[in-house]
């Protein structure tokens, strides 16, 4: 069986229970099913910036925590795939050939060729730049 990397949009998707990515994470099982650290920077740079825009507003600061804490135990739950030297290599590879998608997107893609895992994602526009790199779409109703 194939190895899935949610990207940081399918995280942030799956984490809001949305239907299709649910049912399909249970049909593929959640063994096969990671997440890159790339993913876990972003998420937390965002929490990080909404407890620094929420600083003199309360109710927005307790919420900001909250959700900082919730990313915090989703991240210990999954199954993390490393920015590695091997995933660097390839990273530096691919920006050599001037692929002309985000350095995060690049990253991650560098990590799934690495893996040879599928990404999950919605942006094929930019991920489909990425030469031999394999996608899904698992927010499409089956």
């Amino acid at each position: 069986m194939s190895r899935y990397i949610l990207d940081t949009n399918h995280v942030t998707l799956f984490q809001h229970n949305h239907p299709e990515i649910v049912k399909r994470a249970r049909t593929v099982g959640g063994s096969h099913i990671f997440v890159t650290t790339v993913t876990l920077e972003e998420q937390l740079r965002g929490r990080l910036a909404a407890i620094s825009r929420a600083a003199n507003q309360p109710e927005k600061l307790t919420i900001a925590y909250e959700n900082l804490e919730l990313t915090q135990a989703y991240f210990c739950r999954v199954n993390l795939l490393r920015f590695d030297e091997k995933a660097y290599n390839c990273y530096q590879t691919l920006r050599q050939q001037k692929i002309r998608i985000g350095t995060q997107d690049l990253r991650i893609a560098a990590i799934a060729l690495v893996n040879e895992a599928v990404v999950v994602t919605q942006n094929h526009k930019d991920f489909s730049k990425v030469p031999n790199l394999s996608l899904e779409d698992w927010s499409l109703v089956s």
